[in-house]
This record gives structure tokens, C-alpha cells and sequence, in this order.
């Protein structure tokens, strides 16, 4: 009785011959004897591909996944079944989960490519297997024995009257060509009659060994498969005990892995670090344990032991080409080790450092957020009272030898030490209004006022500057506040010389155009054809057509004053 062994070194050899109805029943044997062994799987898959029989294959290659997770010659045989079947899009993630197994395998490189490939053609509606079947059947009619003799490289096949039997029988129904494609011969006539001979130009045993892979040409693809030399369609020998080894010790990291993970969701951190601990005794070149590792020690507080398992998980995935990815979240890690103690320029360091490998959201916010805190601290740790008084004094003298520009520099820096200091604000604005940068001036104005409400130079400053801007109703506004908060008079001159020159610019403004310019200017001013167009303003105006002395009292509500202040800078309502 044969053994497993016997069995599928049968099954290698008739599998060589193009005898793959053969090789398939020589390892279906040699699995009734050996179930677990995942290399008869893969071998019987790859036959099954070459029969075109893709739904076999494909429950063969996931067995051998099944038996060997870590194997990525499985991943080679699922994809090429997946894309025997123009599943072109599983076919990919296939081979991708394949690559993260082995990510230096030309073999998974190369399916993925042509994977992704036939899936962008699917997309665009590109030429399909159908077509090439079409193509393949057109190439055996007309005179084809003529042909077959014309070519150097196939004359000499019709000297086997069993050949010529095949070519007529294909001639007379193309559809057993299939049955016929075991011969070498054929598959040589029909690349040959199509024009793509130089596939063949390293040897058929390279192209039939070839046509099992995954990343040989598949039959879904119509075109021609590389002019170099294809990796020829290997069935594989049982692993060296080396090998063994090393493919059982990726399993069992794998598996710790897995344990690691459940116990670090279960929060029980002193497990989940033996675990992973134990995947990377068992395999160090997996940059996702020593990333698992590090958020261990991120969870458990130890932030000098995550920083240094981050930094070997770098070294790891720049050593073993890992995806950018696990590099970016290692440096992401320790960003947030650093943050926790509170070191902020490291902190940041390596967020910016991780956005270079791949930008995430969750960095991102996490620097900006870090950023904002440590601007925060750098303008606190400026804070110094007596320094922005002297600061402002030496803005006062400027402001006095009329130098306007070394004043403003003085008042930002007294600003700078004491933000809460009204009156920085307020002297600033005085700078920034001769130096006319008015709206500037306005909201230095505005920051005064909400630090001290009462601060009456603020009023009258931004009343000068809205002057300047001739904004006179808003000016105006100003100055009514400015009069509500002078309690003791002691500004009062100044609010009124300023009124008194916003009414004085309103009369001149009026003075030169007429009510219907002004009423047509009011209508393509939003903010005057707004106050017109609300009913109580309008009622307004209509009781002070019939009864002018009723202004009086409207004057008294604020907001009225305010509207009809707006509309007599516009020239609606004309006083005097």
C-alpha cells in the first residue's frame, strides 16, 4: 500500500506530464491517508486551476488556509481560484492578507497586481474571458494545418497523427479544445495562431507551470503573461523540519496574539502582556505584537516601557517593510506616552512625526489640541503685571513723540504680559487709529469694553474710528454708550465735540443729495432698508410725519434712538 507521500510525489509527477485529472486523484488519495497535511491541498488546488475547475480549487485553498494560517502559498492558491471565478475583488483582499504573512512574496505581489488589474477592467467594462474563449476558438479555423506548418516553432507537431486528429477535432467543434489543453502542443498551436508564441519563449514546462499560479496569467485575463521567465507552478514538497518550525512557531504568535487581545479587552493588562510578550518570543518581526505590547504599558500607566516597545516596534516594521500604517500608530503612541508625562514638545514631535506616515484624524486632533495647550502655557508663563505696565509706559512716550508704530509694539507687548489690562487695549486702539488701521482699532475697542464695560475712552475711541470709516450712525451708537457710562462728566466734552461732528457730517452728506438719491442709497443698504422695512419703525415714522414732537419720546427707547439715528445718517428723516 502506497503511503501519502508515495501518493503525492505521483500526483507532483503527473501533474508535470499535463496529466492533471491524474494528479488530482493521486492526492485525493494521498489525503484519505494524511487529512491534515496542508501541502496535498495545495497541490490538489493547484491541479483543480489548471482544469479550469475554480469552485474546487477554491474549497482545496481554503483548507490549506484552514490547516496553515500563516502558509501564504495558501493565500496564492484561494486568490487564484477567487480569480478563476472573476471574483476579482476577494481575489485582492486575498492576496493582501497573504502579503501581511509574507510581504516580500513576488508570487502574492504579482496576483495581487493582476487581481487589481482585472478588477479595474471589470470596472471600465474592459474586454473579458468571453472574448478571449472567442479569440482562442477563432484561432483553429481556416486552414490550420497550413499554418501549424508555416511556423518553425510548430511544423514539426504534425509529424504525430495524433495531434493532427486533436487540431481536427477541435476544427470541427471548438468547445473540445478543453479536453485537448493537457497536450502542450495545442496550447502552443493556439498561443501561436493568436500571436502571443513568445510566451512560450522560456519553455511550456515553464508556462504549464505557470498557469497554476496565482499570479500566472489567468484564464479570465486575455492578455499575454510576461516575456520573462514565470515562477513555474511548483507542487510543494513537504516542508524541512526547519521550515516546519518556523511556519508552527508564526501559528502559535499568532494564537498568543489572539489571547493577548481578549485579555486586553477584558482590561486584564498583567495577562494580555505575558501573551504578547509570548507572540513576540515566538516571532519579533511582527511590528502588530510589539504595537499590541506598547498599548499594554500605555493602559497600565507605564509610559517609559510604552515608549521604548514603540520605538522597537518602529525599528521592527522599518526592518521588516511593515505597513506605514503600524509605523504611523507606533509613533502615535508615543506621542501619547509623552503627552501623559506631560512632555509636550516630545508629544508633539512624534504626532507630526506620525501624520508624515499616515495622516489619521484622531492624531490630528490630538496634536492641534496639544498645540493650543502649549501655546496656552507659553502665554501664561509670559504673564507678568509689572513688566506690562512698564511696557505701556514706554508706548505712552512713543504715543507722545507721535511715534506710532514703536507705540504699537509697546501697547501688543504690554497686551501680551497682561491680557486683562483694559487700558493696553484701549491705547492700542488710540495707536491703531492714527496709524489708520481703523477696523483693527474697532475691535481693540470692543476687547476693552468686555473687560470693562465702563471704560468710557473705549466708547469715544471707537466712536472716532467709525467716524474716520464714516459710519455715522454706528459712531453715534457709540457715543450713546459712552454718555451712559460717563457718570461723573468727565468725558463729556469730548462725546459731545465728537456728536456734534458726526451730525455736522451727516447735514454736509445730506446737503448733496437729494431724498430720492437718499431713499434709493437707503434701499441698497441691507442694514437701512432693514430698519424701514420693520412695522414699528414704520409706524414710527408715520406718527412723526403728523406730530414731529413725538420723536421726542421715541427718542427714549434705545433701540429706536438707535434706528432712526441710522436713518437720518442715511438722509431718510432730516432733522432741523
Amino acid at each position: 500500500m502506497s503511503t501519502a507521500n508515495e501518493l503525492k510525489a505521483k500526483g507532483n509527477e503527473a501533474f508535470a506530464a499535463g496529466n492533471h485529472t491524474a494528479a488530482i486523484d493521486f492526492f485525493s488519495q494521498a489525503i484519505e491517508l494524511d487529512p491534515t497535511n496542508h501541502v496535498l491541498y495545495s497541490n490538489r488546488s493547484a491541479s483543480q486551476s489548471s482544469l479550469k475547475k475554480y469552485t474546487e480549487a477554491l474549497a482545496d485553498a481554503e483548507k490549506t488556509v484552514e490547516l496553515m494560517p500563516a502558509w501564504a502559498k495558501g493565500y496564492s492558491r484561494k486568490g487564484a481560484a477567487l480569480f478563476g471565478l472573476q471574483e476579482y475583488a476577494m481575489a485582492v483582499a486575498t492576496y493582501q492578507e497573504g502579503l501581511k504573512h509574507d510581504p516580500e512574496s513576488a508570487l502574492l505581489k504579482k496576483g495581487l497586481s493582476d487581481a487589481e488589474a482585472a478588477l479595474e477592467q471589470e470596472k471600465n467594462g474592459d474586454v473579458g474571458y468571453g472574448d478571449f474563449a472567442n479569440q482562442m476558438a477563432n484561432a483553429f479555423k481556416g486552414d490550420i494545418l497550413a499554418k501549424i506548418a508555416a511556423n518553425p516553432k510548430t511544423a514539426s507537431y504534425l509529424a504525430d497523427p495524433e495531434f493532427v486528429k486533436k487540431v481536427r477535432d477541435i476544427q470541427a467543434n471548438p468547445e473540445n479544445m478543453s479536453k485537448h489543453m493537457g497536450d502542450q502542443r495545442i496550447t502552443m498551436v493556439m498561443f501561436t495562431l493568436m500571436g502571443m508564441g513568445d510566451i512560450f519563449a522560456k519553455g511550456a514546462d515553464s508556462f504549464m507551470g505557470e498557469a497554476a499560479e496565482p499570479e500566472a496569467q489567468s484564464p479570465t485575463q486575455p492578455k499575454p503573461a510576461p516575456k520573462a521567465k514565470p515562477e513555474a507552478m511548483e507542487m510543494e514538497e513537504d516542508a524541512s523540519e526547519e521550515d516546519k518550525e518556523a511556519a508552527a512557531k508564526k501559528a502559535r504568535a499568532a494564537g498568543a496574539k489572539d489571547k493577548g487581545n481578549t485579555a486586553y479587552k477584558a482590561r486584564n493588562f498583567d495577562e494580555a502582556l505575558v501573551q504578547y510578550s509570548n507572540a513576540i518570543e515566538l516571532d519579533s518581526t511582527d511590528i502588530t505584537f510589539w504595537n499590541n505590547k506598547a498599548a499594554v504599558y500605555f493602559e497600565m500607566g507605564k509610559y517609559d516601557e510604552c515608549i521604548e516597545t514603540a520605538e522597537q516596534a518602529i525599528e521592527t516594521g522599518r526592518e521588516y517593510h511593515a505597513d506605514y500604517k503600524h509605523i504611523a500608530k507606533a509613533m502615535g503612541r508615543i506621542g501619547s506616552a509623552y503627552s501623559k508625562k506631560d512632555d509636550l514638545d516630545k508629544a508633539i514631535e512624534f504626532y507630526n512625526r506620525s501624520l508624515t506616515e499616515h495622516r489619521a484624524a484622531d492624531v490630528l486632533t490630538k496634536l492641534r489640541a496639544l498645540e493650543k495647550l502649549r501655546k496656552q502655557r507659553e502665554e501664561d508663563a509670559y504673564l507678568d503685571e509689572a513688566k506690562s505696565n512698564e511696557a505701556r509706559e514706554r508706548g505712552n512716550e512713543f504715543f507722545k513723540a507721535a511715534k506710532y508704530a514703536e507705540a504699537q509694539a509697546e501697547y501688543s507687548e504690554a497686551i501680551k504680559r497682561n491680557p486683562s489690562d483694559p487700558r493696553n487695549y484701549a491705547n492700542r486702539a488710540a495707536c491703531l487709529t492714527k496709524l489708520i488701521a481703523l477696523p483693527d482699532a474697532i475691535k481693540d475697542c470692543d476687547k476693552c469694553v468686555s473687560l470693562d464695560p465702563t471704560y468710557v475712552k473705549a466708547y469715544t475711541r471707537k466712536a472716532n474710528a467709525l467716524f474716520l470709516m464714516r459710519e455715522y450712525a454706528d459712531a453715534l451708537d457709540a457715543l450713546e454708550e459712552a454718555k451712559t457710562h460717563d457718570t461723573d462728566k468727565k468725558n463729556s466734552a469730548e462725546i459731545n465735540q465728537t456728536e456734534a461732528k458726526c451730525y455736522s457730517a451727516i447735514s454736509e452728506q445730506n446737503s448733496r443729495q437729494t431724498p430720492e438719491q437718499a431713499i434709493a442709497r437707503a434701499q441698497a443698504n441691507p442694514k437701512i432698508a432693514a430698519v424701514l422695512a420693520n412695522p414699528v419703525m414704520q409706524n414710527i415714522l408715520q406718527q412723526m410725519q403728523s406730530d414731529p414732537r413725538a420723536a421726542r419720546e421715541h427718542l427714549k427707547n434705545p433701540a429706536i434712538a438707535s434706528n432712526l439715528r441710522k436713518l437720518i445718517a442715511a438722509g431718510i428723516v432730516r432733522m432741523g
